[in-house]
């Protein structure tokens, strides 16, 4: 079955590979992508000089747009830009948008919102489409009917205590499917440098500080890549001694860097909605070491592709026993659970059930031709060897 489907683009930004500091703008490029190639109409509406692979690229503002909205701003070194819901590049967003679906929009067709609360305007001019928010991993949205989330973590606070108290829910149609990357994007590698690698934004809650206080007490160096400086995540001892700030990055040197690091260190002091990063590590061969909350808790496998940590000391020893860890578990788990195309049959599971409450049957739809509910499978990796102890594959046969 093929569907018809209009992607939202970031107002502020460009629907483009190189735009890679933004994981919301990725997700586009990918999605696009992704769809498309399993026979999907794909209709963008973004800037005019995106290039994401589609049907129909729509272009409904431009560089003068940008420009009027964040004058002097360079997204190639400064990452995305502050942006507000009343300046001109989102008016004008809104304005174009709601009128080109208008020309385009036939009946049972769907409206990706892929950046919530943002793009709400839009869905409120076209109710007569079908609503869906496909990767929340924002605070802020929430408001479709049909809502995909990254990570288990992210859809229970969205939830709440109430879904426990009130022993009822309504979340039939409220979904976990993962983040997806283009394995062509990465190069596995197991021969690493010797440096850790912190990739993202350079602020307190990715764990900056917590990433240089580690490297300081192992030994080693530090590649800090990604928008922001360290102002203000000052630590006992000089950084600059063993780290080294490269700004933001391109898509080139960001392959580069993961596949060489030993180890990524993603020390977020938030609830991760997914974090990009650690998948990318993984599909490189790169070991993780994260927190032990919010989406790694689910995807990074604690002694597999990486370690958790909750103190200090934790993270130490982490960092210094990585090579434990075996690359080859890091790249299997990672693709077999979150290429394109394993993630696309969990998109047309879903945009299959919910066609259904509009032309079927809804829930009670039957489906005498089903011969597997692999949606849901994760697939664990190769090489995790051990018995059913410490296995947790072995458990299950």
């Amino acid at each position: 079955m093929s569907f018809r489907f209009h992607v939202l683009a970031v107002p502020h930004a460009v629907s483009v590979p190189e735009y890679s500091s933004c994981a919301f703008t990725q997700k586009v490029v990918k999605l696009g992508k992704m769809l498309k190639s399993r026979g999907h109409t794909v209709i963008h509406y973004g800037h005019e000089d995106s290039t994401v692979e589609c049907t129909e690229n729509v272009g409904v503002t431009n560089n003068e747009d940008l420009e009027i909205s964040y004058p002097g701003h360079d997204w190639r070194t400064m990452g995305w830009p502050v942006y507000r819901l009343d300046d001109h590049a989102y008016q004008k967003f809104y304005a174009r948008t709601i009128e080109e679906i208008g020309k385009r929009k036939q009946p049972g067709d769907f409206l990706l919102c892929t950046f919530g609360a943002n793009h709400k305007p839009i869905a409120e001019a076209h109710p007569d489409m079908i609503i869906v928010e496909p990767g929340i991993g924002y605070p802020h949205g929430g408001f479709a009917r049909f809502r995909v989330f990254e990570s288990y973590s992210t859809l229970h606070v969205y939830r709440g205590m109430d879904n426990v108290a009130s022993g009822t829910n309504d979340m039939w149609y409220d979904v976990v499917i993962p983040n997806y990357f283009d394995l062509d994007d990465f190069d596995y590698c197991e021969e690493k440098d010797d440096y850790f690698l912190f990739l993202g934004r350079v602020n307190s809650g990715k764990g900056i500080h917590i990433a240089l206080q580690i490297v300081r007490d192992v030994g080693g160096k530090l590649l800090i890549a990604g928008p922001g400086g360290l102002t203000g995540h000052e630590i006992d001892g000089d950084p600059t001694e063993f780290a080294t700030l490269l700004g933001a990055v391109g898509p080139a040197e960001r392959r580069k860097l993961l596949s060489k690091a030993k180890a990524v260190l993603t020390p977020s002091i938030f609830l991760e909605p997914f974090c990009g990063v650690q998948i990318e590590a993984m599909l490189s061969g790169t070991p993780v070491i994260s927190t032990d909350w919010g989406a790694f808790a689910e995807y990074n496998l604690h002694g597999v592709t990486g370690y958790r940590c909750r103190t200090f000391e934790q993270f130490v020893w982490a960092a210094n026993n990585i090579g434990n860890i075996d690359p080859r578990n890091c790249r299997t788990w990672a693709e077999q659970n979150f290429s394109l195309d394993r993630v696309a049959d969990m998109y047309e599971e879903y945009f299959t059930s919910v066609s259904h409450i509009f032309n079927g049957k809804g829930w009670y739809e039957p489906n005498p031709g089903r011969t597997d509910l692999n949606w849901l499978y994760k697939y664990p990796p190769a090489n995790w060897g051990g018995t059913a102890h410490d296995d947790p594959a072995a458990l299950h046969g």
